[in-house]
């Protein structure tokens, strides 16, 4: 019988983001968790800015998360569909990143966040270490 993966917690970004290899986590200007990969940012919380923000209030939106992508395509994959919680703005256009607020992170199975934060790391580490984790993994690169 397969098991059921729960639903995404905000704890949970965290927690995939540090249990990864050779991850640091920084803090930002703000006190915002950034975690890095050989220096590489591949999550990090951001401050509230212009271009994220509610549109019938036009508040900024203060718990945006940014997670790198590996390609464009997979940016499109998750931002197309409307009922997705990931989103971007203009200020990301050519940007490998997706958006996703931490009050939708529930709309998530942890294992659907955990293959996005997976692939983040993925995207940003050195090409031996991502090479050393698949294989560690029994993942087709």
């Amino acid at each position: 019988m397969a098991t059921v993966s729960r639903r995404a917690r905000l704890a949970d970004v965290h927690e995939l983001a540090i249990g990864m290899p050779f991850v640091n986590r920084v803090d930002g200007p703000r006190g915002n968790a950034v975690y890095q990969v050989g220096a590489k940012s591949f999550v990090f919380f951001r401050n509230p800015r212009p271009d994220a923000f509610d549109p019938d209030t036009g508040e900024r939106y203060t718990d945006v998360i940014v997670i790198w992508v590996p390609s464009e395509s997979d940016k499109l994959a998750l931002v197309q569909d409307p009922d997705s919680p990931f989103f971007t703005t203009p200020h990301f256009n050519g940007h490998l990143s997706v958006l996703v607020r931490g009050s939708r992170i529930g709309e998530l199975t942890e294992q659907e966040l955990a293959e996005v934060i997976q692939d983040a790391w993925l995207s940003r580490a050195s090409r031996k270490r991502a090479a050393d984790w698949l294989a560690a993994h029994d993942v087709a690169d």
